[in-house]
């Protein structure tokens, strides 16, 4: 089974690493020579270098040029991790077994951008790692294989990204065989029970004191490495938020949100929010909390 893979992420490197572990037959990899939108951006070049596997660096999957790559590889099929670009038909129906994509929400419901950012914002228990068909919707194909990750209390994005990694390692093993066939075309999707998550934008990441200290501290863990940190601005200086703790101490409840003060029963500095008060933990630049003053 002769594999083309596509990515440009730190999960992608991790899949394709997979594979390599497990000696398949990789006849090229395309990935991308810088990325700016994603900030879980990797090179696959070095990784390819190594190995010996033919690499295409791309900035559009869709360009001439890269078709025309694709079909002198002739792959049997696809694989494309960690690619924001959606793949249009003149590559979808180059490879006879098909497209292969993934995407870490339990499809069909929370298709579209961001799963994991919005899985912990919105502060579900459970997402999934999903294999799936890929065709000319977004991620509308048949599914392959999906096994639910559960999202724990402590999980920031790193936690979960490291879960799902892990997850869909051993998943990839499993369907290699599987997808190895033809005549295989997976599970539909019941379009009945999806919806799609929109793509975000750097004003999402900005905290607003006036949100309850559970939904500043939710925004923190989303936005936590390998992402670009959810972000305040005080005194025209943007800080970093990388770790924070929520409280629902009742201390100073007439405190307008964004006023820092000190806990007396907690003995520490924190911010007034709409609900509660924040601690934060680890801010980059550091910040030094001043008591009775405003962020």
């Amino acid at each position: 089974m002769k594999i083309l893979f596509i990515g440009t992420v730190e999960f992608s490197y991790h899949l394709l690493e997979t594979l390599i572990e497990e000696n398949s037959e990789l006849i090229g990899v395309i990935s991308d020579t810088d990325n700016h939108i994603n900030s879980d951006y990797v090179n696959l070049k070095p990784i390819c270098d190594k190995n010996k596997i033919p690499c295409l660096l791309s900035k559009n999957i869709n360009s001439p040029e890269t078709l025309s790559w694709i079909k002198d590889k002739s792959p049997d099929i696809i694989f494309c991790f960690g690619w924001s670009q959606l793949i249009k038909e003149d590559i979808l129906k180059i490879p006879h077994l098909g497209v292969i994509g993934y995407h870490p929400a339990e499809l069909p419901k929370n298709r579209g951008r961001h799963p994991i950012i919005w899985a912990l914002a919105l502060g579900l228990k459970k997402t999934a790692s999903t294999f799936f068909y890929i065709d000319e919707g977004a991620d509308t194909g048949n599914l392959i294989d999906q096994r639910i990750v559960l999202i724990e209390e402590d999980d920031d994005a790193k936690a979960l990204y490291s879960k799902l990694i892990v997850q869909a390692k051993k998943q990839l093993k499993d369907i290699l065989p599987i997808i190895n066939n033809k005549n295989y075309h997976g599970t539909p999707q019941d379009d009945s029970l999806s919806n799609y998550w929109r793509k975000r934008y750097e004003s999402d990441g900005q905290i607003d004191w006036r949100m309850s200290a559970d939904k500043v501290h939710k925004l923190v863990k989303a936005l936590s490495k390998p992402y670009i940190g959810a972000h305040f601005i005080s005194k025209n200086i943007e800080y970093k938020v990388w770790k924070s703790k929520a409280h629902s101490i009742k201390e100073f409840s007439n405190f307008e949100p964004g006023k820092i003060f000190k806990s007396q029963a907690l003995d520490k500095l924190l911010i007034k929010c709409g609900d509660g008060a924040i601690e934060l933990i680890e801010t980059e630049p550091k910040i030094d909390l001043i008591n009775g003053s405003y962020l």
